[in-house]
C-alpha cells in the first residue's frame, strides 16, 4: 500500500472518480480540497498535506499536476495526468523519477505542452505515456495505467 497525494484539477473536488479509484485498489489517499481561485493558496495547501503526510507518491491532475510542479517534493515520484503547467505555475521542467499520462485527444490541454515538459526536463520519450481518450483520463484503460505508474514510482 502506497500513501499518495492526489492533487485534482481545476474546479474538480475531492473524492473524484480517479482519488477513489486509487483508494478501492488499497491505498492510503490524502485528497485535500485545493483553492480554485488564488494558485499560491493551493500551492500552500499542497505543500502543507505534503509536509504533514509525507506520501510515497504525487498524483497531480491538470491543474493539480502544475500544482504538484511547484511544491517542494524532494525526491518523491510525481504521477501527472494531463499537468496545466503552462497554464499555472512556474515550474517549466520536472524531476527525473515523473511519470506522465496525456491523451493526444485532449482538448483542454494540449498533448504537445507534455511533450514539451518531457523534452524541458532531459527526461526519456517513455516518461511520457500516452492514453485515454480525453482531457479527464477517467476511463478504465487510464485508471489502470495511473494505478501501476502510482504502484511503479513508489518502490
Amino acid at each position: 500500500m502506497a500513501k499518495i497525494l492526489f492533487l485534482h484539477g481545476w474546479t474538480s473536488i475531492p473524492g473524484g472518480v480517479k482519488p477513489t479509484y486509487l483508494a478501492q485498489n488499497g491505498h492510503e489517499v490524502i485528497n485535500p480540497a485545493l483553492d480554485d481561485d488564488d494558485f499560491a493558496a493551493a500551492v500552500q495547501t499542497a505543500q502543507a498535506e505534503y509536509d504533514q503526510h509525507e506520501p510515497d507518491v504525487i498524483v497531480g491532475s491538470s491543474r493539480g499536476g502544475a500544482v504538484a510542479m511547484n511544491i517542494e517534493s524532494k525526491d518523491t515520484p510525481l504521477v501527472l495526468l494531463c499537468p496545466a503547467w503552462k497554464k499555472w505555475g512556474t515550474a517549466a521542467t520536472v524531476k527525473p523519477n515523473t511519470t506522465i499520462l496525456h491523451s493526444r485527444q485532449d482538448d483542454v490541454v494540449p498533448f504537445a505542452n507534455s511533450e514539451e515538459l518531457i523534452a524541458n526536463s532531459g527526461l526519456p520519450s517513455s516518461a511520457l505515456i500516452e492514453i485515454g481518450t480525453d482531457h479527464r483520463l477517467a476511463d478504465p484503460e487510464p485508471l489502470a495505467k495511473m494505478l501501476e505508474a502510482c504502484e511503479d514510482g513508489r518502490g
